[in-house]
């Protein structure tokens, strides 16, 4: 498996495959984290969708979660039916094999690895539209949530940490 990692050319060509007439918006400041993505967009926190990878017994699963959420593991093993100890996030070299992209970058969509189970957290629920990262550390795209959902194939669930 080649482990060169793949770019926002590749996130807008899954977003033009998909029929979504989503254009990836570029900034001049970093994106990587959500309240960096937050400040350049001009959006709430929580309008952040984070593309975060995870090992769950070895395979690998997508959280996209809201920006202003934590993924609790817990919720997550009991998913898979498994052991918290079970879940561990997906290292960088694990991001770039599997999923194609830095974290940081990790698009919801464009994976180079198909069949990947994808979950929504519910907290996403709260907002029509969101952003997501498109590949890059400073690429992001609009999305309705709903057009996620259905692009991702994903199903929604509590993963959120309590606070």
């Amino acid at each position: 498996m080649s482990s060169s990692t793949l770019s926002p050319n590749d996130v807008q060509r899954a977003l033009d495959a998909l029929g979504l007439a989503i254009q990836i918006q570029f900034f001049e400041s970093s994106t990587a984290t959500s309240q960096q993505a937050a400040d350049s967009i001009g959006c709430e926190l929580g309008q952040i969708a984070k593309s975060l990878a995870f090992m769950v017994s070895g395979e690998p699963v997508m959280v996209i979660a809201s920006g202003d959420q934590r993924v609790d593991y817990r919720k997550l093993a009991a998913l898979f039916d498994v052991g918290r100890k079970k879940v561990k996030t997906a290292s960088a070299e694990e991001c770039i094999e599997i999923f194609g992209y830095a974290p940081g970058g990790v698009p919801p969509v464009g994976h180079r690895t198909d069949g990947i189970p994808i979950y929504l957290d519910d907290s996403l629920r709260r907002y029509d539209l969101i952003y997501a990262a498109a590949g890059a550390h400073n690429a992001i795209f609009p999305i309705a949530l709903d057009q996620l959902a259905t692009a991702t194939g994903g199903t929604f669930a509590d993963v959120r940490q309590e606070t």
